[in-house]
């Protein structure tokens, strides 16, 4: 396996000019965090492997604020930028590469209209093309649905779309496999339950989902600490651990993150 990555995350709330970080807990309770580009900047002098910037409140009006902060982050920062959230069309994707962003990521779109996955890969090729799953858990067995084994019991999951607001009946499982199919080049996998929670990853849906593919899976939600880091890559395939609240708030710090998962045998780029 390649060397492992670490991902800061900035939801990036574009009600301002300048647009502002933000993060909340199980997609709720919204705080302030900093400037995008402030951040960027920040976590990329701190040894940030690639940096994904989450328009929370995408919208038409607010597309061209998050081009600026595409471009004037692109301007000081020298890793992969992955940028998502209202991305429509391909037309809108190409005004994201075209300020600066290495990869896009698509949830809502890529659910209701599977064919842009195709499109933006050919154009730009698979590893352009990350997909993000929002993934929440739904006890008991159920039909037609990929079950895991959970210490809470049996469970499914279930995608969402429109930011955690609506639910699209789709198996996360089953989804990341056909995401897989239609071109997509890396997996975003977000656990709805754990998000902002500091509980560490859902390590049974990051699990069954990276066995299940062989593209690249990010694993986000729960992050706390480094020996959360450090659990979810010695018991999942993913190839990245996603953070947001522990890098904002200086609770840790990148460059210290990589070198303690290096001294316990993780690979990393340090």
């Amino acid at each position: 396996m390649l060397a492992r990555r670490i991902i800061p995350c900035l939801d990036c709330d574009l009600g301002v000019p300048q647009g502002r970080v933000v993060k909340g807990i199980e997609f709720k309770q919204i705080r302030y965090a900093g400037i995008p580009w402030e951040l960027a900047y920040r976590y990329y002098k701190e040894g940030a492997d690639e940096i994904i910037f989450l328009d929370i409140t995408a919208s038409h009006e607010r597309r061209e604020t998050m081009v600026n902060v595409i471009r004037e982050t692109a301007e000081k920062v020298f890793v992969p930028l992955a940028v998502g959230g209202g991305i429509k069309t391909v037309e809108d994707a190409r005004k994201i590469f075209n300020a600066g962003a290495d990869k896009i990521t698509m949830n809502t779109t890529a659910l209701r209209q599977p064919e842009i996955i195709t499109e933006i890969a050919d154009e730009y090729g698979s590893q352009a093309c990350v997909v993000a799953i929002d993934a929440k858990r739904r006890p008991g067995r159920e039909e037609g649905r990929i079950m895991v084994d959970t210490p809470e019991g049996e469970c499914w999951f279930e995608c969402s779309f429109y930011g955690g607001r609506e639910f699209a009946g789709i198996d996360a499982i089953a989804w990341a496999q056909k995401v897989e199919e239609l071109g997509a080049g890396e997996i975003m996998l977000t656990s709805m339950d754990r998000d902002g929670t500091y509980d560490g990853f859902d390590i049974p849906l990051t699990d069954a989902v990276s066995r299940k593919i062989r593209i690249p899976v990010i694993a986000s939600g729960g992050c706390g600490n480094v020996d959360h880091m450090l659990e979810v890559f010695q018991k999942t395939r993913a190839s990245a651990a996603l953070a947001a609240s522990i890098f904002h708030y200086d609770e840790q710090n990148i460059g210290s993150v990589k070198r303690r998962l290096a001294d316990e045998g993780i690979e990393m780029r340090l």
